[in-house]
């Protein structure tokens, strides 16, 4: 597939997602070797920090979606074109491997890089707490940066607080992800593909849901 139409934005998502799963899933090692320094709260504010972060850094260039269910969502709201879909998330999957590659060289096989797995099992509980956590992010995201009624400046700094605040209330359940290339990297470089259906189905369908609500309030994107 060509992606010369998109390539500088392509790459900026690769790069943004490279820095993504480099601090947080990074984070998550370091709290390993550490004996808990990092605390589960740390870990939180560093997934929190570097969202809000790259949304500055790279969202005029890229739009910062970092995320497939995001990139999808964005689609299915009419806002993003068809042909880009393919270019951004194979973007978003090649930096997000990249990461979890850079880790384990430098870190070691460390707290499973990282990966996200449901607590005991439970993968009927992730996939609804998954799905439920990306509903909440996309409509953050939608309301806070898509809205032209929203505060200009702010949606970073919204988005990058929610992400902090869903990974601190659940993330010791379900890993809280809410991004399926956060939880493929460190699962595919460390060897531990386990639930990875879920990781990929309920953020992706948690994003859909909160684009159909979005679209009822903002009388179907017009008043957007």
């Amino acid at each position: 597939m060509a992606i010369s139409h998109c390539w500088r934005e392509a790459i900026a998502e690769g790069i943004g997602t490279f820095i993504l799963v480099f601090a947080g899933t990074g984070a998550v090692m370091a709290n390993s070797i550490s004996n808990g320094a990092v605390t589960h709260l740390g870990i939180s504010f560093v997934f929190g920090a570097v969202v809000a972060a790259l949304i500055y850094c790279l969202g005029h260039l890229s739009g910062a979606h970092f995320n497939p269910a995001v990139t999808l969502a964005f689609w299915a709201s009419g806002v993003f074109p068809s042909k880009t879909v393919m270019p951004y998330i194979l973007a978003q999957c090649l930096g997000a491997i990249a990461a979890s590659t850079l880790l384990l060289l430098s870190l070691g096989n460390i707290a499973k890089l990282g990966a996200t797995l449901p607590l005991n099992g439970n993968w009927l509980q992730s996939l609804i707490l998954e799905t439920v956590l990306t509903f909440i992010l996309m409509l953050v995201i939608l309301g806070s940066g898509l809205d032209r009624r929203a505060h200009i400046g702010f949606a970073g700094l919204a988005i990058g607080l929610t992400v902090g605040l869903e990974a601190a209330c659940m993330g010791a359940i379900t890993g809280a992800s809410m991004n399926p290339v956060r939880s493929l990297a460190p699962a595919l470089v460390g060897g531990n593909m386990q639930y990875q259906w879920v990781y990929w189905l309920a953020p992706i369908s948690g994003a859909q849901f909160a684009v159909v609500v979005y679209r009822l309030l903002s009388n179907g994107f017009k008043d957007i």
